[in-house]
């Protein structure tokens, strides 16, 4: 094996596992030259080509034909969190041509078939977080189509809030816009496990 296929045994070795794990939560897994979106809700582009300046996603994630998400691969052993500014500028590459119900793209995952972090952008405080499985694009598809956090207030008695309205509320901005904790009935730990919930 020559040198430079040595050194991307690693990765190949990880998307391997990638794949796998996709195919588990129920995406289809295709090659860019075989793209057809239209083969299920789900479908996990390899090696997709980005807007000019971006590079290509390793996976680009498509729910009912839409752009909605990137997954980049990385060897076992990588500090997922080290990647963060890299997939950060893969959800902004998406080609103009391509069509996504939020941009930049709301989904980034960071893989090595072993470890998975997840960074949701439609949070109020997006951050990395680790998960146990890719999630099914029932899941995202869900999400993708929630009721916006002034909508939610509304249904739920709520005051309105300034928050951004225009995209889906997350469970993080919902926790967020609840009426402060109340002391008295609660046990200080309690109060404690709700603000880092929802990250205040």
């Amino acid at each position: 094996m020559s040198p430079a296929g040595s050194k991307h045994a690693p990765e190949a070795r990880a998307r391997e596992k990638i794949d796998a794990l996709l195919d588990q939560a129920g995406w289809i897994v295709q090659d860019r030259d075989d793209m057809n979106l239209a083969a299920g809700l789900g479908v996990a582009v390899r090696e997709f080509k980005l807007a000019a300046g971006h590079g290509f996603a390793d996976y680009l994630l498509f729910v009912d034909a839409r752009a909605i998400g990137v997954c980049e691969a990385k060897p076992a052993g990588v500090p997922l969190r080290n990647v963060e500014v890299q997939t950060k500028k893969y959800v902004e590459g998406l080609p103009p041509s391509l069509d996504a119900p939020h941009k930049p793209l709301p989904f980034a995952y960071i893989s090595t078939g072993e470890e998975t972090a997840f960074i949701n952008q439609l949070d109020p405080l997006p951050r990395t977080r680790e998960v146990f499985s890719f999630h099914r694009p029932e899941t995202l598809q869900e999400w993708l189509t929630a009721d916006t956090l002034e909508q939610w207030l509304k249904q739920s008695g709520g005051l309105y809030t300034a928050a951004d309205d225009t995209r889906p509320s997350t469970l993080r901005a919902r926790l967020r816009a609840m009426p402060p904790v109340d002391l008295p009935g609660m046990w200080p730990n309690k109060v404690q496990a709700v603000h880092d919930i929802a990250g205040t």
